[in-house]
């Protein structure tokens, strides 16, 4: 589903003549077929919102290192891919959203202790993928154990 949407928006693309959106979407697409090439199989939805979350990992790894290098242009360009690459992505959950799925599964898992932060990351980042940022979920992860 979400690789026929991104054909279909690179369509839509190429006819509206939006070079950012274009180039943005052949990117994306060019890590599918590497991605479909090394596993030599079909792609399902989980593994395209994987190539997408990298993408837009380093996209922020871009953006602050062109705002070190002083290159707002760059920083600026950067900064509407990955609005254009989110828009893939489903919808975020709020820091609320993330802090009440996480104290769910200290419940259910009985973890506590902080030298267990490991398991519970395990336990909750299926639950949260491709909805939370992993930095986020360990930083409440970090709050949230004794």
């Amino acid at each position: 589903m979400l690789e026929e949407r991104l054909n279909n928006d690179l369509k839509d693309a190429m006819k509206a003549k939006d070079a950012l959106r274009l180039s943005c979407i052949r990117m994306v697409m060019a890590d599918i077929k590497n991605a479909h090439i090394a596993k030599q199989k079909e792609l399902v939805d989980d593994d395209i919102i994987d190539i997408l979350q990298r993408q837009v990992k380093q996209h922020h790894d871009s953006i602050d290192g062109f705002k070190k290098g002083n290159r707002p242009e760059l920083a600026k360009k950067e900064e509407e891919e990955l609005k254009i690459i989110r828009g893939y992505l489903p919808q975020q959950l709020s820091e609320g959203q993330v802090a009440e799925i996480i104290k769910q599964a200290m419940e259910e898992s009985g973890i506590t202790q902080k030298k267990e932060m490991g398991k519970l990351m395990a336990f909750i980042m299926p639950k949260v993928k491709g909805r939370a940022d992993g930095k986020l979920v360990s930083r409440i992860v970090g709050e949230s154990l004794k």
